[in-house]
């Protein structure tokens, strides 16, 4: 009976092995080679102190932006009621953009506001300004910011539309729509409104939420120094 040699096959197995780690050596530099691109591919938003030195504007600022957009383009007369109703009202884009005339009451010059994020449904009255802009808006759809195809405003045309209106009006810092509800809130607060009744105006279901503005109020401090 014949017995084979060991040494015969051991070359093979060499050679074998010696393939096995090659193609290990370079599976693992290609993961090596990898790694570090997938690593640089997240990208990370600065705080809004980077872009902007506040989160609201002042009334004259609006004012600004209200008559940049006015000026832009032949939406002018929808982007300016756009932002007037914005600022007015505390609308979220999302509010505005779904801003029904069923909503809007010209005659008695009420507004009922439906707001967004679980927040509390009220009617706010319609001055003169709002008034006199939304009347020229009135078409045959029953949104009241539509697009020259007639389709409702989308929160991304908000978006953009601010930025750009931002530019036009040279504002020192760049903005977006939910400034003009931290406007509301500022503004109101400033001219000494109540924290009960600007939560119940912007739809604050916890007071914490309109804490902020009143915080930021200067009117509070006016009384420290008497000169």
């Amino acid at each position: 009976m014949s017995t084979r040699n060991p040494s015969v096959r051991f070359p093979t197995n060499l050679r074998t092995l010696h393939h096995q780690q090659h193609r290990q050596r370079k599976a693992n530099s290609a993961m090596t080679d990898t790694s570090p691109t997938t690593v640089n591919r997240t990208l990370r938003r600065l705080p809004n102190a980077a872009y902007r030195v506040r989160e609201y504007l002042t009334e004259k600022e609006v004012d600004r932006l209200i008559e940049a957009a006015r000026k832009r383009g032949r939406n002018g007369a929808r982007d300016a009621a756009a932002i007037l109703l914005a600022y007015r009202h505390g609308l979220r884009a999302a509010e505005l953009c779904a801003l029904r005339w069923s909503q809007v009451d010209l005659r008695n010059g009420r507004l009922h506001v439906n707001r967004a994020k679980g927040g509390i449904e009220s009617v706010h009255p319609l001055h003169g300004p709002e008034l006199r802009a939304l009347r020229p808006l009135q078409g045959s759809s029953p949104y009241v910011f539509t697009t020259e195809a007639g389709t409702p405003v989308t929160t991304s045309w908000f978006l953009r539309m601010i930025h750009r209106t931002g530019k036009a009006a040279k504002l020192p810092f760049p903005i977006h729509p939910h400034m003009l509800r931290h406007s509301t809130g500022y503004k109101l607060a400033n001219q000494g409104e109540d924290t009960r009744s600007l939560a119940h105006y912007l739809g604050h279901r916890n007071l914490q939420s309109t804490a902020r503005y009143t915080a930021l109020a200067p009117d509070r401090f006016a009384k420290f120094w008497k000169d």
